[in-house]
């Protein structure tokens, strides 16, 4: 069982693949050009697969694999086949922003993936160009359509931005309460690749235009997810992400790892260490003390209501 400095017990694993993406949404990577990160800077999926081999072997059970755009990264469901056969039960999961889902939906579900988290931020066409700075939504859709085809469980996050989708929250709310999906807003998480003039909302005033048209209570909170959630009175479940506030970590239960060998205990903590060279020198004791060394270091808070993150969240997947 792996054991933070504050006693959280920590069973979750990030893994992003790669950094890059086919989207440049605003509040993440509107300014990045798009480019290829040399090979040999990052670990291959075997080097991966060997470090997520040891976070399983100390406790972890869910593993999910974000980008950049994962699905950017050739062979993805060979990575997933790898972990799924390595333990059947592993809670296997993926943050997509579905544009690649209608060609690779039916492999990753044979690769034993189980479930997709898709960012959808619009369901107006012009919209969804604009965040992304690409014509986007008709595939994002279809491939949304092809992951509930094949069984895929599917949430959708979306992040709310003035004077840009903030006329679709209640939309987009429909949208996953129709096909039975968990719908999850995001406040704006201030970093310093977003566009500067990206202003988002807070949940209290997410709450105000949901409450627009539909009567909802308060959850209580339960286990370490982030979201906090909301019931209608139909008995649907939406969730908003509050990062400013840090109720949440209390219970945080992640530990994350870029594709190029970086740990990171904390999305807003600067201080991270590598595992690359102990796990190309196959020196996985080291690689388990590097974990634990990371993990007694895991800020007891985030510092998002202190300070604007220089990491990109490109690099570790949100």
């Amino acid at each position: 069982m792996l054991i933070d400095g504050h006693n959280r017990v920590v069973d979750y694993l990030r893994v992003s693949v790669t950094e890059r993406c086919n989207f440049r949404c605003q509040y993440c990577m509107p300014e990045k050009p798009f480019s290829w990160v040399p090979k040999e800077n990052l670990l291959t999926y075997e080097e991966l697969f060997e470090f997520v081999k040891v976070c399983i072997d100390e406790g972890v059970k869910k593993v999910r694999i974000t980008g950049g755009e994962p699905l950017l990264r050739e062979g993805l469901e060979h990575f997933i086949a790898m972990i799924a056969q390595y333990k059947e039960d592993i809670d296997l999961a993926l943050t997509t922003n579905a544009y690649l889902l209608p060609q690779a939906a039916q492999k990753l579900k044979e690769a034993g993936l189980k479930r997709i988290n898709v960012s959808l931020d619009s369901l107006k066409p012009k919209i969804a160009e604009k965040i992304a700075q690409k014509d986007v939504l008709q595939t994002v859709l279809e491939g949304i359509d092809k992951a509930d085809e094949v069984g895929l469980k599917i949430k959708v996050n979306c992040v709310p931005m003035q004077g840009v989708n903030d006329d679709e929250l209640l939309d987009i709310l429909d949208f996953c309460k129709q096909r039975g999906y968990t719908v999850r807003f995001i406040e704006f998480m201030e970093n310093q690749q977003a566009l500067m003039t990206t202003k988002g909302y807070t949940s209290e005033e997410i709450q105000k235009i949901i409450a627009q048209k539909y009567h909802f209570v308060k959850c209580e909170r339960k286990g370490s997810s982030p979201s906090q959630d909301y019931m209608l009175d139909d008995g649907y479940v939406f969730g908003i992400i509050e990062p400013h506030k840090d109720d949440f970590c209390a219970t945080c239960n992640r530990v994350r790892l870029t594709a190029s060998g970086v740990l990171i205990p904390c999305l807003y903590f600067e201080d991270a260490q590598s595992i690359k060279e102990a796990i190309q020198n196959k020196d996985i004791q080291k690689a388990t003390q590097i974990l634990k060394n990371v993990l007694a270091n895991k800020p007891e808070k985030n510092k998002w209501s202190q300070e604007t993150s220089s990491r990109a969240f490109y690099e570790t997947g949100g």
